[in-house]
């Protein structure tokens, strides 16, 4: 069945992490043992192109992520000093897809027609080994946009989706551990981001600035890689609450697989898949979760953030690559989902999110 993932970090693992994504994850695994890399999720990534089109994960939100350095913030992901940094690397990080695009592994999709025609082509005989890899361009922490009016000059070069903040607090807003609202430019980003026909992305917000951009910004909304917090108690998880404001705009949430969102009590760094029980059917608590809330399968999805500065130590026990995302349809047919809401789950609901979205 094809898949749409909502979110993967392609272009950073690609520059920063210095992988070759092209090749077979054995082989990407193997250079980074022999080069005695040890940091977390080195050896051990589930995300390369061949394994992507194995899995027939045929659309995906890919992103840009280029992060100011903050105080306490992860050291994997802090990187520059400057705006003007951040929105040169973010540049660097776009010419790397658009490299791709030209060598045709990659496919930029931008509007409702081409990704109709993608999915089409995809799902014809032979489509899954011939077509390339479909995706859709984000921006994960709004750092590299230098002020609210330069939206349309990401628009015009390509980019569809702005997340605001990340981990902790971005030039525009607060960020996953932080508390408070939107800063002054937050407002101005988020009328321009409507103006131009921007997604906004509120993975990643404060409690406050997810209610604040909520009401500041009247455009189309996705959660890309969220989880819930009735299951799991974090402020990196939505509530109930929250889960229902987002299904009252008509936003579709992508389940996470970073097991410390999965599980209470994980420790990065410590805690182990195996000796946790988390798996692959925990990922489906969590879409199931959001399902209940619905009272549909109409707004949960899969946002698996498996290539975000993690490997198999820190995913689902059951998952050696992003491959076995393939193992998702029986288990939901398992926990009593019929095949179009498997469907729907798998790949519908963002279909008819983005068809909404751009119009289609």
């Amino acid at each position: 069945m094809l898949i749409i993932d909502a979110h993967l970090d392609l272009a950073w693992n690609a520059l920063d992490w210095n992988r070759d994504l092209r090749l077979p994850i054995a082989d990407v695994r193997q250079r980074e043992r022999q080069l005695g890399m040890t940091d977390k999720g080195r050896g051990e990534n589930t995300v390369t192109f061949p394994e992507l089109r194995r899995g027939k994960i045929g659309v995906f939100i890919a992103t840009l992520l280029a992060r100011l350095m903050r105080p306490n913030l992860i050291p994997a992901i802090q990187r520059y000093e400057s705006m003007d940094a951040a929105y040169a690397a973010a540049h660097g990080q776009m010419a790397y897809y658009r490299a791709l695009e030209h060598q045709g592994y990659l496919r930029w999709i931008k509007d409702w027609p081409t990704l109709q025609a993608h999915v089409h082509d995809w799902q014809t005989p032979g489509g899954e080994e011939r077509e390339p890899l479909g995706f859709i361009l984000s921006m994960e922490g709004a750092d590299p946009v230098l002020a609210p009016e330069q939206v349309q000059e990401w628009w015009d070069a390509g980019l569809r989706i702005i997340g605001p903040a990340h981990y902790g607090v971005s030039p525009y807003a607060h960020g996953t551990g932080t508390i408070g609202g939107l800063f002054p430019p937050g407002r101005p980003l988020l009328k321009e981001m409507e103006r131009v026909g921007m997604i906004l992305d509120v993975t990643h917000l404060s409690d406050q600035c997810f209610d604040e951009a909520l009401d500041v910004y009247g455009g189309p909304v996705l959660a890309s890689h969220h989880n819930c917090r009735a299951l799991v108690p974090h402020q990196r998880q939505l509530t109930d609450a929250q889960i229902h404001r987002l299904i009252g705009r008509g936003a579709v949430v992508g389940a996470a697989m970073d097991t410390w969102m999965l599980v209470p009590g994980w420790e990065r760094g410590k805690s182990r898949p195996e000796e946790t029980g988390v798996s692959l059917a925990t990922v489906v608590d969590h879409i199931d979760h959001v399902c209940q809330l619905a009272g549909n399968a109409k707004h949960a999805a899969i946002g698996t953030d498996l290539d975000g500065g993690f490997g198999r130590e820190q995913s689902p026990a059951d998952l050696d690559s992003i491959a076995d995302l393939q193992c998702l349809p029986e288990m939901l047919r398992c926990r009593g989902y019929d095949d179009e809401a498997v469907a729907g789950i798998l790949h519908g609901n963002w279909l008819r999110f983005f068809r909404e979205a751009w119009g289609g």
